[in-house]
């Protein structure tokens, strides 16, 4: 039986995740989910199971769904992941698409000190 959309999207998700899992070499995974209204973003051990550190729409200064929003997300969480001592991550788009929201959160993480 054919599997819906939404379920190959958490597929595609899951395999992504693995392999990035695979890939990292003891790199902090920075993990981003976007919904209609908000963007979040995590730092995530995956060694030790913690989140290091985290930023959503919801804390930062611009709110909405918007590009300026994610991009103020990315920077957000590269700040605090730096005041942790983590520069080098593995970048996980969770499925979606690296177009938008998704690639601004990504450069801007990556404008402030990030490295992947």
């Amino acid at each position: 039986m054919a599997l819906s959309p939404r379920e190959s999207a958490v597929r595609r998700a899951q395999r992504n995740r693995t392999r990035l899992k695979s890939l990292a070499n003891g790199r902090p995974r920075l993990s981003v989910f976007r919904s209609s209204k908000n963007i979040y973003a995590q730092i995530i051990d995956d060694e030790r199971g913690v989140t290091l550190a985290s930023a959503s729409t919801l804390e930062a200064e611009s709110k909405g769904a918007d590009k300026d929003a994610a991009a103020a997300v990315g920077k957000l969480v590269a700040e605090r992941a730096i005041e942790k001592g983590v520069k080098d991550v593995v970048f996980d788009r969770g499925g979606y698409i690296f177009h938008g929201r998704v690639k601004a959160l990504a450069d801007a993480a990556r404008e402030a000190g990030l490295n992947f």
